[in-house]
Parts: C-alpha cells; sequence; structure tokens
C-alpha cells in the first residue's frame, strides 16, 4: 500500500509528486487545500519516498498502485494533481477509472513521449558511494559536480534521510530508476481519453508543454484547458505556489 499523508476533511484529493520526489514537496500546498474544504491525500508513488520499494516500474503499475489506494480509503470521486511523472500517472489513472475522478489538474507536463533528459542526474546520485559513510555535505558536493542548479540539488537532497545513526541513504530506489529510466517519458496510450474537466498548468519558461503539444491534449481530453504561470520553470508549484493555488482553486470551485 502507497505511503500518504493526509490532510483536511472534505472533498477528496489526491496530489501526485515528480520523478524523484516524494509527498513532501507538496506538504505547503497541501496544508493549504486542506483548509480549503478537501481531504488531501499526499501519496509517496512506488519507489519514492516512504512507500515500498519494487524491482517494477511503469505508469501502468502506479496507476493500479493508485486504484488499489482509492479502494483501500474507500474514496470515489476524487479530485487529482499530478506534477511532471505525477502528472503522466494521473492522467493514464483518470483516462482508465474515469468514473472515480471529477477533476484533474497536470502540472508541466503532456501526453506525449518524452526522450531521456535526467542523465546527468542520475550520474551525480550515482556518484555518491553509501559505503564510505558520507555526511550530509560531502554528498552534497558530490552532486554539486554534476548538477549545477541549486534548486535541483535542494530538491534532491529532501530524499536523502538517516537509514540508521551514521548511515545516509536516498528513500527512491536508485537501482530501479537505473534499470527503469525509459519508462518516465512513455506516452500515454493512443486510445486513452478523460472527457471530464482537465487543467494543465504549465511554466512559462519549462519546455514540457509546448503551443505544439496543445492539439495533441485536445485529443486525450478534449476539454482540457491550459493555464500558464509566468517566470516559473518545471518546479512551477514551488516556484510561485500562490498563483497555482490560485489557479487550482478557481477550477476546482467551477461549476460545469
Amino acid at each position: 500500500m502507497l505511503y500518504s499523508k493526509i490532510e483536511g476533511s472534505g472533498k477528496s484529493l489526491l496530489i501526485l509528486h515528480g520523478f524523484l520526489g516524494m509527498s513532501d514537496n507538496w506538504k505547503t500546498l497541501g496544508v493549504q487545500f486542506a483548509t480549503e474544504g478537501f481531504e488531501v491525500h499526499l501519496l509517496d508513488l512506488r519507489n519514492h519516498g516512504r512507500s515500498f520499494h519494487s524491482e517494477e516500474f511503469s505508469y501502468e503499475l502506479m496507476s493500479q498502485d493508485i486504484l488499489e489506494y482509492c479502494n483501500a480509503h474507500k474514496l470515489t470521486n476524487v479530485d487529482m494533481i499530478g506534477h511532471s511523472m505525477g502528472g503522466k500517472t494521473a492522467m493514464l489513472f483518470a483516462t482508465q477509472y474515469p468514473e472515480m475522478v471529477d477533476k484533474l489538474i497536470v502540472a508541466d507536463i503532456g501526453p506525449k513521449f518524452y526522450p531521456q533528459h535526467h542523465q546527468t542526474i542520475l550520474e551525480g546520485l550515482n556518484a555518491v558511494d553509501f559505503t564510505t559513510k558520507p555526511s550530509r555535505s560531502e554528498v552534497e558536493a558530490i552532486l554539486e559536480e554534476y548538477i549545477t542548479d541549486f534548486g535541483t540539488r535542494q530538491f534532491l537532497m529532501k530524499s536523502l534521510y538517516w537509514q540508521e545513526p551514521g548511515q545516509l541513504a536516498f528513500r527512491f530506489n536508485l537501482a530501479v530508476f537505473n534499470e527503469k529510466m525509459e519508462e518516465i517519458g512513455v506516452a500515454l496510450p493512443a486510445t486513452a481519453a478523460f472527457e471530464k474537466p482537465t487543467l494543465f498548468i504549465r511554466g512559462g519558461n519549462s519546455n514540457y508543454i509546448l503551443d505544439s503539444d496543445f492539439e495533441n491534449i485536445q485529443t486525450h481530453f478534449p476539454v482540457a484547458t491550459v493555464e500558464t504561470i509566468p517566470n516559473a520553470g518545471h518546479w512551477l508549484h514551488a516556484e510561485n505556489p500562490a498563483l497555482f493555488h490560485e489557479l487550482a482553486i478557481s477550477f476546482f470551485r467551477e461549476i460545469n
């Protein structure tokens, strides 16, 4: 069963993090949504955060994990927010089980295929040798040799934890990601469709959703709309949480 942090009460809202992330990435916004009348479920997807590790990793399996979670918690008619990999998972889940989803928000990812582009990050992560019992600062110094962006390094460092006294480890399953990296970029199935309200929110400085992608988005999500957060990149919800929250709440409150 997936690990989750549940905040508030009311309409069920599932939030799915991105690749190499965890539920804690959404803690601040999750608490905000909880004050707006939602029962917020911040999930750790398989091989991430505090959820189980598995040799198997795919969007199909992650969608099934969400279904099992909803059934175990007796959740129906949920709203969903998914970022990046979590957005692709949410898209697949909504197209497979449309009767379970009322409204869907997809943050800075489209239904199309994405070529691999995390190689440098994986090189940095694999360069950390935990058998030498490095300190947190030593781990960050190693990552800095590969990953120049401070924000990305801090994002990755959030998954660093004390496995036991004196022994750090990453919460995510790096070994499986090394083997299954191609799964991250897989496109939504050609026939997948979700005909309920869907909002795509993209970062103005991000290249994950291009204007040329709108037609493909409409093919899978015929009533979708696209909003742009200016001067924000791929981590748009962290760079401008106020505007992200405003767009999300406005969308969820719309009467259809």
